[in-house]
């Protein structure tokens, strides 16, 4: 890409890479390469801390529209971004939430008045997001929601439960799909409702995980409230909001992403060269497989940005999550087995994991989280081919 790309892009470029070189240093140079998947854990406040650096200097929401706090970045401004941030080793973002789903669906869906309430905090990272999805009987299925809002006085009243929800001990508010109108099912008489978090009536119990970490949580609501003008789109419009959420998360956030799973890839080959398990043929052909993948991957990715160029993007973007959830898992497998029996056992006590002992353990999920393998799938297939619906339920 970097070929095909104008002065004013090969400008930008240098812009972003000149200033994250001389701010990922000093205060913030242990910041480098801190969070992600299976490491939320690690520095929350110093990667707050940074981020919120980078809304200072104009680094936030560089795609956004000027006129919402962002550049104005193009789509290709925007991939450069991504990759620059990665190669640099920035942190793991804390306001990703909020960033690349919550604040382009308020754009796209918002009230005028919802824009200036909350554009300007997540630009800020003065706000943190989560997302309310799945639940125990809802999760790759998000249509059997089941978490009840009530309108009373004025105020959407808030019963029922949402798993799987990163980061929500963090969050300030989360963005809800809830089922509100009585007697409906499926896909009609969701609502999409932004629901404060920090309020008698929420609960969050953290998960925790097969790593030792507890991204993920649960969140109870019990009688929790939210003014009735929070809510994006109209009553029993959540369906079609929540979807079009779902394409912004894999947007060109992904693109940058690659750039992650790039150096993941080079590290698993290095190991392979260390321990000797390169010259095993098997071995070989699988990294060399997983080579051709992330280039396979990157060029679908960069396809797919004409729909983010567009607005919303469509369900092709169900492909990417596929591709990229399929590839990173099998990569921590193909870790695993180039270690050998080292890869059992841990590098301290209680459950020090190593970094390759907890790719394979977090990228389970990836085939799961933010839409499984099967429901990317059906919607590729029906939506994307045009085959015959999937038999459902009592159908």
């Amino acid at each position: 890409m970097k070929q095909n790309e104008s002065p004013a892009d090969r400008a930008f470029r240098a812009e972003v890479r000149d200033w994250l070189g001389a701010n990922l240093s000093g205060a913030f140079a242990h910041a480098r390469g801190l969070g992600g998947p299976g490491r939320e854990h690690e520095a929350f406040e110093e990667r707050l801390a940074w981020e919120r650096h980078l809304a200072a200097a104009g680094w936030t929401c560089v795609g956004w529209p000027a006129e919402h706090g962002g550049r104005g970045a193009t789509v290709g401004q925007q991939v450069i971004f991504h990759e620059e941030y990665a190669l640099a080793g920035g942190p793991a973002r804390v306001g990703h939430i909020g960033e690349n789903l919550l604040g382009p669906t308020i754009i796209a869906f918002g009230t005028d008045a919802q824009r200036a309430r909350f554009l300007p905090p997540i630009v800020a990272v003065r706000e943190l997001w989560c997302q309310g999805y799945s639940e125990p009987g809802a999760g790759s299925d998000l249509a059997g929601v089941q978490t009840r809002a009530v309108l009373e006085d004025g105020r959407w009243v808030v019963d029922g439960q949402k798993v799987w929800t990163s980061l929500a001990l963090e969050a300030d508010w989360c963005f809800a799909v809830c089922r509100t109108e009585p007697g409906s099912s499926r896909h009609h008489g969701l609502s999409y409702l932004l629901v404060p978090m920090r309020q008698d009536g929420v609960d969050i119990r953290p998960i925790v995980q097969l790593t030792g970490t507890s991204e993920f949580n649960e969140v109870f609501f019990d009688g929790a409230r939210t003014d009735a003008a929070n809510i994006v789109g109209a009553p029993g419009d959540g369906w079609r909001i929540a979807m079009a959420t779902l394409g912004f998360e894999r947007g060109v956030a992904t693109l940058g992403q690659q750039v992650g799973f790039r150096r993941e890839l080079d590290g698993v080959i290095e190991l392979a060269r260390r321990t000797g398990a390169v010259d095993d043929p098997l071995l070989r052909d699988r990294l060399t497989r997983a080579h051709m993948g992330l280039e396979i991957m990157r060029l679908n990715a960069a396809r797919t940005m004409a729909g983010v160029a567009a607005g919303a993007p469509g369900p092709e973007s169900s492909i990417s999550k596929l591709v990229w959830g399929t590839w990173h898992r099998e990569l921590g497998e193909l870790a695993m087995d180039v270690l050998g029996a080292a890869g059992m056992i841990a590098d301290g006590a209680p459950y020090d994991l190593s970094d390759w002992q907890r790719l394979f353990l977090f990228s389970r999920s990836d085939t799961i989280y933010a839409g499984s393998n099967e429901i990317q799938r059906n919607i590729i297939a029906e939506r994307v081919l045009g085959l015959p619906r999937e038999r459902r339920g009592t159908e």
